[in-house]
C-alpha cells in the first residue's frame, strides 16, 4: 500500500555516497518532489576517473526542485557521521530516510585481494551501513514515515556467489543482513528497513570500470529505473512495508509497469544479470546474459 500522495516533498533524506551514479539518480528524483537531500560522500574535489562531487551533486539536486546540503563524509568514521547526522536535522529540522548507499567493490577472488581493499569494502559497505543506520534511529523515531533503504542484494547462500569474490560477497550481504535485522528490531517503532537490488546491471562509472570498458554498458539499465523504484517504495507505508529485499523490476510490476525497454542503455541488447541473480522474472533467462562471477 502506497501513501496517497505520492510525494517526498519536505521530506529530507540522507544519503552516502550520493555524488554520481545511482545515489545521484535517487536524489534527483526525490528533489522533483521537492525533498531536502543531504549528499554525505568523500568526494569534494574532482576526482582523476569518476565524475561528479557533492558540489556538483548538490548543483544537480537544487536544479531537479530540491534542496541540497552537501557534507564531505567518510562513513567509517563514527565521529563524521555522527556529526553530519546532527548536521543534517539541524538544517531540515530531523531526517526521514536514510539510504545506504555507499559502496566499495572488487571482484576478486581470496588470493587476490589484498587486506586494504578487504578493509575498504567491509568499512564501507558493512561497517558504513551499520553506522549509518545507528545514528540516523534516533532522528528516524521522530519521523512520520521513517525508512532505510540499503542498496544491496537479497542473500543467497549458493557457494557460486561466494567462491568468484568472497570479500565483496560477504560485504554486500552484510549490507542486506543489517535491513533484516534492523526491520525486526525497529518494527514496533514504525522504522520500514528495507534492501532494494536491480535485475539488470547498471549503467555507472563503477561498473564500467570493474568490468573494463564502455562496451558493457549497452547491456545495462539507466540509473532511472532505480530512481524510479526507491521513489516507490519510500512513499509506501512504513508500517506496512518493511524487511524486503526488494528487486527493482517486481517492485514496478506490483505497480502495473512492465513494459521497462524505456530504461535500457541500448534498446534490443540482451541485459546483463546484475551481481547475484541467476536470472529474469519468474525465472526466465531469455533476452539476459550472466554476470561473469557467478556459475
Amino acid at each position: 500500500m502506497a501513501d496517497a500522495a505520492r510525494t517526498l516533498k519536505g521530506k529530507t533524506i540522507f544519503i552516502s555516497g550520493g555524488s554520481r551514479g545511482i545515489g545521484l539518480a535517487i536524489a534527483k528524483r526525490a528533489a522533483a518532489d521537492g525533498a531536502n537531500i543531504i549528499i554525505a560522500a568523500k568526494t569534494a574535489d574532482p576526482h582523476p576517473k569518476l565524475p561528479g562531487t557533492i558540489y556538483t551533486a548538490a548543483k544537480e539536486i537544487e536544479e531537479a526542485g530540491g534542496k541540497a546540503l552537501p557534507l564531505q563524509v567518510d562513513i567509517r568514521y563514527e565521529d563524521q557521521v555522527e556529526a553530519a547526522m546532527a548536521k543534517a536535522a539541524e538544517t531540515f529540522g530531523g531526517i526521514d530516510v536514510l539510504i545506504n548507499n555507499a559502496s566499495a567493490v572488487s571482484i576478486t577472488g581470496t588470493l587476490e585481494t589484498s587486506m586494504k581493499k578487504f578493509d575498504l569494502m567491509h568499512g564501507i559497505n558493512l561497517r558504513g551501513t551499520y553506522l549509518c543506520s545507528q545514528k540516523a534511529l534516533p532522528y528516524l523515531k521522530k519521523a512520520s514515515n521513517p525508512h532505510i533503504l540499503n542498496l544491496s542484494p537479497p542473500p543467497d547462500l549458493s557457494p557460486k556467489w561466494f567462491a568468484p569474490c568472497l570479500a565483496y560477497t560477504m560485504a554486500k550481504y552484510g549490507m542486506s543482513f543489517c535491513a533484516m535485522g534492523i526491520a525486526a528490531e525497529f518494527k514496533k517503532d514504525g522504522i520500514a528497513a528495507n534492501a532494494l537490488w536491480p535485475r539488470t546491471a547498471i549503467a555507472t562509472a563503477a561498473i564500467e570500470f570493474e568490468l573494463g570498458g564502455k562496451s558493457i554498458l549497452k547491456h545495462c539499465r539507466t540509473p532511472a529505473i532505480l530512481a524510479d523504484v526507491a521513489h516507490i517504495i519510500l512513499t509506501r507505508l512504513s508500517r506496512e512495508a518493511t524487511g524486503n529485499f526488494y528487486i527493482d523490476d517486481e517492485v514496478l510490476a506490483q505497480e502495473g509497469i512492465t513494459d521497462l525497454s524505456g530504461y535500457a542503455v541500448q534498446a534490443g541488447q540482451p541485459l546483463l544479470l546484475d551481481f547475484f541473480l541467476s536470472s529474469g522474472p519468474g525465472g526466465t533467462t531469455d533476452g539476459f546474459i550472466q554476470f561473469p562471477m557467478g556459475g
